[in-house]
């Protein structure tokens, strides 16, 4: 994942994550369509076409507030959180190899039900062979 980032968000690894004892602030970037097959416990969709800080509700008020961004592989979390350390949030990280990693690495995934489900959005073959663990879904 190294190659497709600039690394201007840091990155929060699969097992940091698991081992915080204060849960993050967890946006998915990823398109509603994905989100809705599965996403990580108690994340929130913000999207990633479209997106704007000033638009998303569902930010917290707090910028000091620790937030993880991840998407499908880490790419597209990489730009949101670019923009929200732009507008003074100062504790963002990206999930390194994003939810694949996560699944991976044999953490849960949710569907829209809020059921866990092994079933993950890949996009493309080219992007799903990242995913070793999981059921790949394409649409």
């Amino acid at each position: 994942m190294n190659k497709y980032n600039d690394h201007s968000v840091p990155y929060i690894y699969v097992d940091e994550l698991t081992k915080l004892k204060t849960p993050p602030f967890l946006l998915d970037t990823r398109e509603k369509e994905e989100y809705d097959i599965s996403h990580l416990e108690h994340a929130i969709h913000i999207g990633f076409k479209g997106f704007k800080v000033s638009k998303t509700a569902s930010l917290p008020i707090d910028k000091e507030t620790m937030i993880v961004v991840y998407c499908s592989v880490g790419i597209r979390s990489e730009i949101i959180g670019k923009k929200l350390l732009a507008k003074g949030y100062t504790a963002v990280y990206n999930l390194y190899g994003g939810i694949f990693e996560w699944t991976n690495k044999g953490g849960k995934v949710y569907s829209c039900q809020e059921q866990p489900t092994s079933k993950i959005h890949v996009n493309s073959k080219q992007w799903g062979s990242y995913l070793l663990k999981g059921t790949k879904v394409y649409e």
